[in-house]
C-alpha cells in the first residue's frame, strides 16, 4: 500500500523525483517482513500477558480436583514409640519414703479411613469450583480475544505510520519540484519572490514531519516487537485492490448485541462469577448443617501402661460419626450475610458488564458500517483532488494560478489520502474488534485480515 499511495500522491510528479522517493524508501527497510497472521502467531507464543493468562487458566483448574478430593475417602496413619519412666514414691512400715524409678517402652498404631456422608459445605465448595473453572477458561478465551484485537491494532497502527511516512516524503518530493519552478519561473521574470519563500516555508515544515512521521514508525513497531518478542525490520503493507468494504453479517445491530451476550468470553466470566458467589452463600449456610461421615478405624497398641506391660492390643471400629452445630457467635450469620451481599455485587457486576457490552458492540458495529461510506466519499475526494492538482498545475503553466496555488492544492490531497488510509485502519481495527466482542477473534479471522496485505 505504501508503494500505491506514492503512486497516488506523485500524480504528474517528475519520474526522477518518483524514484528519488522510492529510493529512500528502499533503503530505510530490509529485505525481512513480517505479515500479520506472523505476527498473530509469534504473540501466542511469546506475549507475556497471554502466557500470564494460560498460566492462571491452569492454576484455576486445579480448583476441581482440590474440591472433589474433598469428597472422596481420606485415609490416615499414625505411629508411635515412646520411652516411658515412671517415677513412685511409697512409705514403709517405719513410716520412711521409698521412690521407685522404672521404665518400659511403648507403641501405637493407628489407621483410619473417613468417608463425608452428608457434608453440605463441601458439595457447595464443589459446586463452586466448577464455576472458578469456567471462569478461569472464560478469562483465558477474553485475553486470547484481546491479543488478536492488540495484535491487529498493533501492527494496523505499525503499517498506518509507514504509509504516513510515504506520504510526506511523497510530499516533499512535490514541494521541491514546486520550489524549482517558482525559482525558474521567479528568474524568468513571471514569479514573484512570495512563491519562493511559500514552497521554501513548506518544505522545511515537511522536513519536521518527516521525523515525527519516522518516530512514529519506531514507537509502533516497537509496541509490535514487545508482543511477539522478536525484532522486526519491515511489515507487510495493504493490498487496496484485495480490500472489500463489507457490511457486518448480519447487518443488525440487535443481532450482533446478541450474539455478544451469549457468546462473550466477558459476559461467561461475570455470569460463572455470579454462579461462584451463589455457591458461597450455599458454604454459608452449611454453618447451620450437620455433619455426617462414616470411619472405620484399626489400631494397636503395645504396652498402653504401667500395669499392662508386655500386652498387646487390636481394637477395630466401624461407625458413623455426626457433629450437629449449636452455638458459633453469631458467625454464621454473619458470613451468609456477607455471602449475600457478594452475591448481590456479582448480579449487579454481570448488568454492568451486559450494559457496556452493548455500548461497545454498538461502537464497533458503526466503526464498521460508518467507515464503508466515509472511505468510498474520500476516494471520490481523492479523485477530486487529482484534478484540482492536475488543473492548477496546468493554470500555472497557462499563467492563471501561482505556486502558491498548487501548493495548496497538492496539501490538500496529502490530506486526503491521510484520511484516506485512517478510515481503512479504522475500518480493519473494528472489524477484529467487533468479532472479538462475539467471541469470534480467532485465527480464521485473522487469516481473513491477513489476505488483504502483500510483502
Amino acid at each position: 500500500m505504501i508503494s500505491n499511495r506514492i503512486k497516488e500522491a506523485t500524480h504528474g510528479v517528475p519520474l526522477k523525483r518518483l524514484a528519488l522517493a522510492s529510493l529512500l524508501l528502499c533503503l530505510s527497510s530490509t529485505a525481512w517482513s513480517m505479515d500479520l497472521l506472523q505476527a498473530y502467531e509469534a504473540a501466542k507464543l511469546q506475549d507475556a500477558t497471554i502466557l500470564a493468562s494460560r498460566a492462571a487458566a491452569q492454576a484455576g483448574r486445579e480448583r476441581l480436583p482440590q474440591a472433589r478430593s474433598q469428597l472422596l475417602p481420606n485415609v490416615s496413619a499414625s505411629m508411635a514409640r515412646n520411652h516411658n519412666q515412671l517415677t513412685s514414691t511409697s512409705s514403709n512400715s517405719l513410716g520412711q519414703e521409698q521412690t521407685n524409678i522404672s521404665g518400659y517402652p511403648s507403641s501405637n498404631q493407628t489407621l483410619t479411613v473417613r468417608q463425608p456422608l452428608y457434608r453440605p459445605y463441601l458439595t457447595a465448595q464443589y459446586r463452586q469450583a466448577k464455576a472458578q473453572v469456567d471462569d478461569a477458561d472464560a478469562t483465558l478465551a477474553q485475553d486470547e480475544q484481546n491479543l488478536a484485537v492488540r495484535v491487529s491494532g498493533a501492527y494496523f497502527e505499525a503499517m498506518l505510520t509507514h504509509e504516513q511516512l510515504a506520504l510526506v516524503l511523497a510530499q516533499r518530493t512535490a514541494y521541491t519540484t514546486q520550489l524549482d519552478a517558482a525559482r525558474k519561473l521567479f528568474a524568468a521574470g513571471s514569479g514573484t519572490r512570495t512563491d519562493i519563500d511559500e514552497a521554501q516555508a513548506r518544505l522545511d515544515m515537511n522536513a519536521a514531519q518527516e521525523i515525527e512521521a519516522r518516530q512514529n514508525i519506531d514507537y509502533t513497531l516497537r509496541q509490535l516487537q514487545l508482543l511477539v518478542n522478536q525484532p522486526i525490520d519491515r511489515l507487510a503493507t495493504l493490498d487496496v485492490s484485495k480490500l472489500e468494504l463489507l457490511d457486518p453479517q448480519p447487518n443488525r445491530l440487535a443481532d450482533w448485541t446478541e450474539r455478544a451476550e451469549q457468546n462473550s468470553p466477558q459476559t461467561q466470566s461475570l455470569k460463572a462469577q455470579v454462579e461462584v458467589a451463589r455457591q458461597e452463600v450455599d458454604k454459608a449456610k452449611a454453618g447451620h448443617h450437620p455433619t455426617l461421615d462414616a470411619v472405620a478405624q484399626w489400631s494397636r497398641s503395645d504396652s498402653e501402661s504401667i500395669t499392662n506391660l508386655n500386652s498387646r492390643y487390636i481394637n477395630n471400629a466401624v461407625g458413623l460419626q455426626l457433629n450437629i452445630p449449636i452455638f458459633s457467635g453469631g458467625y454464621v450469620n454473619s458470613s451468609i450475610r456477607q455471602a449475600l451481599a457478594g452475591l448481590d455485587r456479582a448480579e449487579q457486576l454481570l448488568e454492568a458488564g451486559r450494559r457496556e457490552l452493548g455500548v461497545r458492540v454498538h461502537k464497533e458495529f458503526r466503526g464498521v458500517t460508518e467507515n464503508i461510506p466515509k472511505i468510498r466519499a474520500l476516494q471520490q475526494a481523492l479523485r477530486s483532488s487529482d484534478q484540482l492538482v492536475l488543473s492548477s498545475q496546468k493554470s500555472l503553466q497557462a499563467g492563471s494560478r501561482t505556486v502558491v496555488d498548487v501548493l495548496n492544492a497538492e496539501q490538500q490531497r496529502m490530506l486526503v489520502l491521510r484520511d484516506l488510509a485512517q478510515a481503512r485502519y479504522m475500518y480493519l481495527i473494528s472489524r477484529i474488534r467487533l468479532l472479538a466482542l462475539v467471541g469470534g477473534a480467532d485465527a480464521e479471522a485473522v487469516i481473513a485480515m491477513n489476505r488483504v496485505l502483500r510483502d
